[in-house]
């Protein structure tokens, strides 16, 4: 039972973003309890939701397989 490259990317990349949103969350609370304002999520998060965008965007083109043809008088119908 063997994964492929793309099911394993598409894994890493949904962890990816679920631990961006975590990071997120821990770090509105500690400027929560500094009282600072939040202007955003720092670089680091930044990067790890384009990373995990990017690693679930390609999962989701590669893993279904291959296309076929909607056309009614195709031949792969």
């Amino acid at each position: 039972m063997g994964f492929s490259v793309g099911f394993v990317a598409g894994f890493v990349g949904v962890l990816a973003l679920c631990h961006a949103a975590y990071s997120t969350t821990q770090y509105k609370g500690l400027l929560k309890n500094t009282e600072d304002d939040f202007s955003g999520p720092p670089f680091n998060v930044v990067v790890e939701l384009i990373v995990g965008l990017v690693l679930c965007t390609w999962a989701a083109i590669t893993v279904p397989g291959i296309f076929l043809s909607i056309h009614p008088h195709s031949d792969d119908n």
